[in-house]
């Protein structure tokens, strides 16, 4: 397998520096340059202050930075024709289609959670689904993060909460608080809570409550390192791939085969 040359948008955050370390030990992927404006350098590749900057070749970009960073991440990669990982959560719905359209022209995955165990309780949550939700279970997600983190709720909690109604038709709405309403739950709901302090990576518990009986799945990050790793397995999956838009399921996939 030849070499995956990356670059690192968001390189000086907290997932920047830890993708940078599992990076480094990995024989098959390697940063080829930074971008970060407000860090400075602490490792062998070049720093830029903005992408649009970047002049080292690269086979992909791997994005961990802020929303308002990954318009010009969009641009560059269509522009540049590299392939992007897009791992930074709490993006609009412009920058969404962007992305789809920037799809059409260059390989691009995205994915509110790099994990592999996420992705595979997105998969158990479809089979979960088709059998609570008839039955009359109420879907509930409660998401925890450390207090650093700026969106609320996570992309994975969404994420979730998405794979919970398309098993369930579709026609399920997500509600965030309940603080402004006095009245029963209504059952076509998944209520979505978020909870932010100290040092939390990442915890998601999916409630099932129905009659005289829960059931719960839930998963624990423990550390950063699992969301790096995902997204440079993620980046080796997408060096060389036609364009289009992927996601970590495709990964998953392909580890298998």
């Amino acid at each position: 397998m030849a070499e995956t040359r990356i670059i690192l948008n968001g390189a000086c955050g907290h997932m920047g520096r830890v993708v940078s370390e599992i990076a480094s030990q990995d024989k098959d992927a390697r940063i080829v340059a930074g971008v970060d404006a407000f860090g400075d350098a602490y490792s062998d590749f070049p720093l830029f202050r903005s992408i649009g900057e970047c002049t080292v070749p690269a086979d992909v970009i791997i994005d961990f930075s802020t929303a308002k960073a990954v318009d010009d991440v969009v641009r560059f990669g269509v522009e540049k024709k590299i392939p992007m990982v897009i791992c930074t959560t709490g993006l609009s719905d412009g920058q969404i289609e962007a992305i789809k359209k920037a799809s059409g022209q260059v390989a691009v995955l995205r994915s509110g959670n790099m994990s592999l165990g996420i992705n595979l309780l997105l998969k158990l949550l479809k089979t979960a689904s088709q059998t609570l939700l008839p039955n009359g279970f109420d879907p509930e997600i409660v998401e925890e993060h450390h207090r650093r983190k700026l969106d609320a709720p996570s992309g994975t909690a969404v994420m979730l909460a998405d794979s919970i109604n398309e098993a369930g038709g579709g026609d399920y709405t997500y509600v965030y608080g309940r603080s402004d309403r006095r009245e029963q739950r209504p059952q076509k709901e998944i209520g979505i809570s978020s909870v932010r302090g100290g040092t939390i990576v990442g915890v998601h518990d999916v409630i099932f409550a129905g009659q005289d009986e829960v059931i719960e799945i839930k998963h624990t990050a423990y550390s950063r390192a699992i969301f790096a790793k995902g997204a440079v397995s993620a980046s080796k999956f997408l060096a060389g791939a036609k364009p289009g838009l992927y996601d970590m399921s495709n990964v998953i996939d392909a580890m298998a085969e």
